[in-house]
């Protein structure tokens, strides 16, 4: 081959390897600037920040923010850190500034405190989760876990101490990205609550409550017992004794209130069938509905017993023995007569009213 000849080639080779390497950099997509970065490690890559960053794309170049925050790195600095890893030629896009946000789950704190709770019910005589009342040693706070950790609270560990009330909780949290789960663990002790009526006010002996004197709470079980009474249970019903504000009330506590009382006036009822009359009486004892008490009766002056029907009324039950026919109507009218009631029903079809005590 001809010096010529050779170096005719030459000219042909490096005329294609040129063409060869200008295709090749038309094929390859220039680096791409990001916006908005979301990263779930605690570091910062090329890779995150930049389209197309090549091989590059798996080096660290910054530290990620906080869990569950958001950063601002100026693009500026951005492009002097990638050069410094020879990531040249980057479209920035003509961003002042690139966002980077750290990828968390959030644990709320009442989402925490429920778990405690499930974790801890029916358990060494305890109660329903929803009916516990927790006091945690340290404050229960809204927790950041990494995003690889995706698994259910999961208790292993529940211990509690029924007399002094104390807990112990623990949980695993399934991690996505390792073997090791991520572990949590709460102290503090735990009370069974139950809802009660409470006093708004103090109220004396024999005082009937009303609806502004009655408050729903819940107080622990301990202090209340097995017959704490509700809010209907409360209202129109008649105190025992004394009670005091803020006082949770008990059934034993109340009692019907006395539609009688003592030394009252009150109407006197004798009924049977077809017979309705109501005599004035003087309650000798005082008693709510049902019960039995003495009356006087103003008009014949003899003590009588009768139940109590309603505010002020005492019935009083009547006989009505078998009489010769011939005496029955001369002794019916006379008892009548003598009776003298306040108002007298009669059906004209019953035998007539004996007389009244």
């Amino acid at each position: 081959m001809t010096v010529r000849s050779l170096l005719l080639a030459t000219a042909l080779f490096m005329a294609g390897t040129t063409a060869a390497l200008a295709q090749s950099r038309e094929d390859v997509a220039a680096p791409v600037l990001r916006a908005n970065v979301n990263v779930s490690g605690d570091v910062v890559r090329i890779g995150d920040i930049v389209d197309n960053a090549g091989t590059a794309a798996q080096i660290a170049i910054y530290r990620a923010p906080d869990l569950g925050t958001t950063g601002s790195l100026a693009t500026a600095q951005v492009l002097a850190t990638l050069r410094a890893h020879q990531v040249i030629g980057v479209d920035t896009r003509n961003l002042k500034a690139i966002s980077v946000t750290r990828l968390a789950r959030t644990l709320e704190s009442k989402d925490i405190e429920l778990q405690v709770a499930r974790a801890l019910e029916r358990r060494s005589g305890l109660g329903d989760a929803a009916n516990l009342s927790l006091t945690f040693d340290r404050d229960v706070q809204t927790l950041q876990l990494d995003a690889s950790n995706g698994g259910n609270m999961q208790p292993v560990a529940a211990r509690y101490e029924p007399r002094s009330g104390r807990f112990d909780v623990s949980f695993e949290i399934a991690n996505d990205a390792s073997s090791a789960p991520t572990r949590l663990r709460f102290t503090g002790t735990a009370v069974e609550t139950v809802e009660a009526a409470v006093l708004a006010r103090g109220v004396e002996r024999n005082e009937v409550l009303k609806s502004s004197d009655v408050l729903i709470e819940r107080r622990p079980k301990a202090e209340v017992g097995n017959d704490a009474t509700g809010r209907d249970g409360a209202v129109g019903m008649q105190a025992r004794r004394q009670l005091r504000a803020g006082q949770a009330l008990r059934v034993a506590d109340l009692a019907k209130p006395d539609l009688v009382t003592r030394d009252q006036n009150v109407t006197l009822i004798y009924e049977s069938s077809g017979l309705y009359l109501t005599i004035r009486g003087k309650a000798l004892d005082g008693g709510t509905e049902g019960d039995v008490v003495s009356v006087l009766n103003l008009q014949s002056k003899r003590t009588v017993s009768g139940i109590v029907v309603g505010r002020g009324q005492v019935s009083v039950a009547i006989s009505t023995p078998r009489l010769p026919a011939a005496a029955d109507a001369s002794t019916t009218t006379g008892a009548a007569e003598s009776a003298a009631p306040v108002s007298v029903a009669t059906n004209d079809t019953a035998p007539g009213p004996r007389k009244a005590e």
